[in-house]
């Protein structure tokens, strides 16, 4: 099976009902998607197949028809995503567990809504979960990255 992960082609001999989620950490080797629940109801295995954040844990890669962006391809250190940025500014995180999952469903939010209230930011981010409880911290850096995307 054919896989385009952080645009590079990867060929996986899996079972189509394996989850994505495995796919990348034990197939591929991107170990920046997190297991935290299983059954999607946290957020930590999210990723974008397309542009769109879903959970992984609970995709089996035989649905997976795009390209797959993992947190390891939303930015790299040379020319960290807005939204890293953001995060790095307002120190997220604490523990750092939940953040690529964090960080991929607030890349998600701000590619289809650039100026979020904070409504916005809290409906769009309430399946991603922080046991550390830094929300008012992703809060601000959501607001961060909106107002960077927006300048450049």
């Amino acid at each position: 099976m054919k896989l385009v992960v952080n645009g590079t082609s990867h060929e996986v001999d899996v079972e189509a009902e394996m989850p994505l989620l495995w796919v990348l950490r034990d197939e591929i080797g991107l170990t920046g998607t997190k297991y935290g629940c299983g059954v999607a109801a946290c957020g930590a295995c999210t990723v974008h197949i397309d542009g769109v954040a879903v959970r992984s844990c609970q995709t089996p890669v035989g649905d997976v028809t795009g390209a797959v962006t993992t947190i390891e391809g939303l930015g790299d250190p040379a020319a960290l995503h807005a939204v890293q940025e953001a995060w790095a500014e307002h120190q997220v995180a604490q523990c750092g567990y939940c953040q690529s999952g964090q960080i991929m469903q607030a890349a998600d939010l701000l590619a289809n809504n650039p100026d979020p209230s904070d409504a916005d930011i809290d409906e769009a981010m309430s399946g991603n979960l922080c046991r550390c409880g830094t929300y008012p911290r992703i809060r601000a850096a959501v607001k961060t990255a909106a107002t960077k995307m927006q300048e450049a």
